[in-house]
Formats: C-alpha cells, sequence, structure tokens
C-alpha cells in the first residue's frame, strides 16, 4: 500500500503524537496530555510515544505475531527502558494506539482508545475506534464545557477532569490506553477484514478525526477527498482552518484550542 503519513503539534507545545508507516504497517499513537500534573517520569510523553512507536515497528517485523502480542512485547519493553521512574503513578506517560497491517489478502487492525481507523470501501465508510474514556466522569467533561477555551476557569476544569480520569485509567471499569503495562494490550479492539473492494484506510489521531467525530465540519467522504488530493498534511491544514474560525471554544468546546494531530493515509487504489 501507499501511504502518505504526518503529525503537527496543536500549538506552541512539543508535539504528543507520533505515526510511523511502511508498505505493509501503519501506526498513529497519541499521548496523553499531562495538564502539568506529576507523571512520576523525567522523560515525557513525547520520549514515550517514539520509544512505544520504534518498538512496534521492530515487534510487528515479525509478520506471524499478533497486533497485540506485539503492543504488549513493546509495552513491556519500553517500560525496561526507565525502571528508575514510577511506573505505578496513574498519570505515567501513555498513549492511544492504532495499527493497520496489509497481508496479502487481509488488513488486521488494532484500535486502543479513540484514535479511529476509517476504511473506504465502495463509498461507505466503516469506523473502528475505542470510546471507553468518554464514559468516564461524565460530568467533569460536562463542566469543561461550560468555560471558554484556555481561560483560568478552563484550565482548572480540565486539570479536575484528567486528575479524576487518571484514577480510571486501565482499571476494569474504566478505560485502556498503553502505558507501562503489557495487559492494557489484551484490552484493545482487534480485528481482520478482507482487502477486496477497500481503496484505502485513514489511521488518525483523534485530533484529526474531530473535524467529523467532534466538529462535524465535514463528513468522511470529504475527508477522503481532501487525503487523495493533498495527502495528510492536506487533512490536517483544513482542522486547524476549521478551528481557526473559533479560537475561544464557544460553538466547539474542547480542552485545548488545537489538538496534536496525526494521520496516516494508506492507497491501495
Amino acid at each position: 500500500m501507499r501511504v502518505s503519513i504526518a503529525t503537527a503539534p496543536g500549538g506552541p507545545n512539543p508535539n504528543e503524537d507520533w505515526v510511523g508507516a511502511t508498505p505493509s504497517l501503519a501506526v498513529v499513537l497519541d499521548g496523553l496530555s499531562t495538564v502539568g500534573l506529576d507523571t512520576g517520569c523525567r522523560h515525557g510523553v513525547p520520549w514515550y510515544v517514539a520509544q512505544l512507536g520504534g518498538h512496534l515497528f521492530a515487534a510487528l517485523a515479525a509478520p506471524d505475531r499478533t497486533l497485540a502480542d506485539g503492543l504488549a512485547q513493546a509495552l513491556g519493553q519500553v517500560a525496561a527502558l526507565h525502571p528508575e521512574c514510577d511506573l505505578g503513578n496513574p498519570g505515567t506517560p501513555s498513549a492511544t494506539v492504532s495499527i493497520l497491517r496489509a497481508g496479502a489478502e487481509r488488513f488486521d487492525y488494532l484500535v486502543l482508545a479513540d484514535s479511529p481507523i476509517v476504511v473506504e470501501r465502495g463509498g461507505a465508510y466503516e469506523v473502528f475506534t475505542d470510546l471507553r474514556v468518554d464514559t468516564v466522569v461524565p460530568e467533569l467533561r460536562a463542566e469543561t464545557e461550560r468555560f471558554a477555551t484556555g481561560s483560568p476557569e478552563h484550565t482548572a476544569s480540565v486539570r479536575r477532569m484528567v486528575e479524576a480520569q487518571r484514577l480510571t485509567r486501565n482499571t476494569p471499569d474504566g478505560y485502556w490506553v498503553a502505558a507501562s503495562r503489557g495487559e492494557a494490550a489484551s484490552y484493545a479492539l482487534t480485528g481482520s477484514m478482507l482487502t477486496e473492494g477497500v481503496q484505502s484506510v485513514a489511521v488518525l489521531s483523534d485530533g484529526a478525526s474531530r473535524i467529523v467525530t467532534e466538529y462535524q465540519a465535514l463528513e468522511w467522504a470529504e475527508v477522503f477527498t481532501i487525503l487523495r488530493a493533498n495527502g495528510a498534511d492536506g487533512l490536517i491544514s483544513a482542522v486547524r482552518k476549521v478551528e481557526a474560525t473559533d479560537p475561544n471554544g464557544i460553538r466547539w468546546p474542547r480542552f485545548k484550542v488545537g489538538d496534536d494531530s496525526a494521520v496516516a493515509f494508506c492507497q491501495l487504489h
């Protein structure tokens, strides 16, 4: 498959998203924001996603290894890189994971948290995503939407929400992300599908997919038109243009004016 990739920060802070691809593998990682809270780790989220991405590609170089097994192996290897850090801290660096692997006749996919994989087939669009995070602390999520994005009240509200979310992260009654425990891989959504009829697949962080899922500014058909015409960079530019029309989050309440974005656009035909 032919793959176009791009990633960009949503603001002045370092980019916490990561994307990589080969002709048979595409990976998108969306690092979870710390909002200035303690993580127990001296390395930071950008370091974590870079290490996890590299170890994922190495683990999945074996074509007979399942995506979940490859993720579990990579998680263990990255944890072993910094044993001096407090890996039991609920805020330890973590990320969503989305993986697409192309074989001769089938695609394998894995989604852990809310970075979707969108499949274009015959004019229809199928979305694979994991929205368990949306079910935790809904009252605190709603509270953040009452304030203008970036205001002191909004910043404090988002911090309270993240503190509460952390207590449910990687717990049976909460939601699961890649962090320090290989166990998280067993909670990912996985599957496979025939490549026959598939025109293209987009692997996205939610900073890119939100132009459809949150802002409802475009339909998936329009997103794929942009991707074919302007590549992965073109989609991120389109998201930024939409966000610039609502800098205070009045029309589209959100945690940041612009979120980090990562895109892998995989074309078969």
